[in-house]
């Protein structure tokens, strides 16, 4: 846990100087307005800004005895270019760090969980209808600890989002579909489908309600996943800066066994706007 911590404050470091290429853009409006600005581009998967949640994820009811538990703290900023006056590319890479007890037997692991990446092309501009897209490919890679945290499996598969912003309100939906070409030929397969409907309400404060799913089907098993996350989350100024601090609870409606029944998640989002052109 440790080096983890160590490894994401080094990932931190220069954010320093870019924050501060922003501190005299923030002083020139409300707080309260960058804060809604901000909230409302952290709904947004493939808005242009630069975000780094630290996502600590509590899961419980886990084993074949149901009194299982695991932690899961996932590090996966996400980061724009700009590729032209049209289209940008969005590189958002997910790494968890996982500690579990009593979900398989009476031990324990703890390690790092695999990699996944997910780059998006995106317009800068919303579609027709204001819908705002992005497509591009996901791609998995076991860098677990160990086999008991991970797939063992390489995968790849296609990856889009698509989505509408109204005043406070945004809709939309992230799907995903993973296919495994290599790894370990002990482990299972992958085929497992990906989706993540999302809801939220965010006010002129900056205070977001928010409401989704984060669902996966297993061809393999044919199994469902289903949580179902309800949550708040809250952008602040944060020493001349901006970041987003939420909390959720999940439930889960649906799961295999010995997968859990429940959870809670917290987020602290640090945020790194563009600079004003």
């Amino acid at each position: 846990m440790k080096r983890f911590i160590c490894c994401a404050v080094l990932l931190l470091l220069p954010a320093g100087p870019l924050f501060a290429q922003e501190g005299a853009r923030n002083e020139q409006e409300p707080s309260s307005a960058t804060s809604e600005k901000l909230a409302k581009k952290l709904q947004n998967p493939v808005a242009s800004l630069i975000s780094i949640p630290l996502q600590n994820n509590f899961e419980y009811g886990l084993g074949p005895e149901k009194k299982g538990f695991r932690y899961t703290l996932k590090l996966q900023p996400v980061v724009p270019f700009s590729l032209n006056d049209d289209w940008n590319f969005i590189l958002r890479p997910i790494m968890p760090y996982i500690s579990q007890r009593n979900v398989i037997g009476g031990s324990s692991q703890e390690g790092f969980g695999d990699l996944e990446l997910e780059p998006f092309f995106s317009p800068k501009e919303p579609g027709p209808g204001g819908l705002i897209w992005g497509i591009g490919p996901v791609f998995l890679f076991p860098t677990a600890a160990s086999k008991s945290l991970g797939l063992e499996k390489y995968g790849a598969g296609p990856n889009g989002v698509v989505l509408k912003q109204c005043g406070p309100w945004t809709a939309g939906i992230l799907a995903n579909h993973t296919w495994s070409y290599a790894g370990s030929n002990s482990r299972e397969d992958i085929n497992a489908t990906y989706l993540q409907p999302f809801f939220s309400h965010t006010s002129k404060s900056g205070f977001t309600i928010s409401f989704s799913s984060e669902s996966t089907y297993n061809w393999e098993s044919r199994e469902w996943t289903v949580p179902l996350i309800g949550g708040v989350s809250q952008v602040v100024p944060f020493f001349g800066r901006f970041l987003s601090a939420g909390i959720s609870g999940i439930y889960y409606a649906q799961s295999p066994s010995g997968g859990p029944k429940w959870g809670i998640r917290a987020v602290v989002t640090l945020l790194l706007p563009e600079k004003a052109s």
